[in-house]
């Protein structure tokens, strides 16, 4: 079988896909009509996110048998018609759930105890002792909405703390030790840290918005590491300045797709400049699931997924 890889990965995954008997051939430059025009030779892609996977180029890939994402999620692929197709669909969000746990846990550490801040003032010759009393976690009802790989993650890093884990998603059953399944109400009743672990899709689009803020019958903290498009920027904003939500850690934004040279022209959105000016936001450029430790793990899980099924 011949894979062609259109992302930079970590080498392990040539190196043992070589080993296994694939060919392996590697595009990293050329554009989509260039690649579509040749990949009728390939039974195998392996991508990240450099362009979307779309049904005219599925259509053209005739002995497609399989892509791997080199990630977690697939929205980037027209998933129902690859799968008309007979195209396996080969994803490893278990490569990086780890990472993910770790960087939610950290942000909310951070917020509560206002480190962000803290660092900077230090820096500059501040010593505000008072103004820099933190929060602490224990006594608090974490709620996680998506409780699949990454939010079963995140909840096991919070077995060190005295909290109550809720849970809640569209599918039935997925409680475990870790964290109680309630529904959305239960949910938005009992919570005091909100964090979202949830994919792509129509249901989580702009899912974040005023009406469901206003669900929650506490002020509580919202931290985001699934996807920018689940919070409407403009409405969190809005719930920030009422107090509505206390603070927010935000490793995806919604602009993302746009560029953020652009963003920070005379052009920035209000909303944005609110959130990189505030002092109870805090902000990173969708690396929750980048560690030197994921980057292994990503390929290893997308290697031993093709070798259980193609050899």
């Amino acid at each position: 079988m011949k894979i062609l890889h259109l992302d930079t990965n970590h080498p392990l995954l040539l190196e043992q896909l070589n080993a296994l008997g694939f060919q392996n051939d590697e595009d990293y430059s050329s554009s989509k009509t260039e690649i579509e025009a040749n990949i009728h030779h390939y039974q195998g892609i392996i991508i990240r996110s450099r362009f979307p996977i779309d049904q005219q180029f599925l259509t053209a890939a005739k002995q497609l048998k399989f892509i791997g994402r080199v990630g977690a999620g697939l929205e980037n692929i027209d998933c129902h018609f690859a799968t008309q197709q007979g195209i396996q669909l080969i994803s490893a969000p278990e490569g990086n759930r780890n990472a993910v746990g770790e960087h939610s846990l950290g942000m909310i550490l951070a917020l509560f105890n206002k480190l962000h801040t803290a660092d900077k003032e230090v820096r500059g010759g501040k010593w505000l002792r008072e103004e820099n009393r933190g929060l602490e976690l224990d006594g608090k009802t974490v709620g996680i909405i998506g409780y699949g790989n990454m939010g079963k993650a995140f909840a096991k890093k919070l077995r060190g703390f005295d909290v109550q884990v809720l849970c809640y998603d569209i599918k039935p059953n997925v409680g475990d030790a870790h964290a109680k399944q309630v529904d959305l109400k239960t949910l938005q009743k009992h919570t005091n840290v909100l964090s979202l672990h949830t994919p792509q899709t129509p249901l989580t689009n702009r899912m974040v918005n005023t009406q469901f803020i206003q669900g929650f019958q506490n002020p509580f903290w919202l931290i985001n590491t699934a996807r920018g498009n689940s919070v409407v920027t403009e409405d969190l904003v809005a719930a920030l300045k009422s107090g509505t939500i206390l603070g927010a850690g935000l490793d995806v934004l919604e602009y993302e797709k746009a560029s953020f040279e652009s963003l920070f022209s005379n052009h920035m959105p209000a909303a944005f400049h609110y959130l990189i000016e505030a002092e109870n936001v805090l902000l990173s450029p969708h690396v929750a699931g980048w560690t030197a430790e994921s980057k292994t793990k990503l390929a290893q899980t997308i290697v031993d997924k093709i070798k259980a099924k193609f050899c």
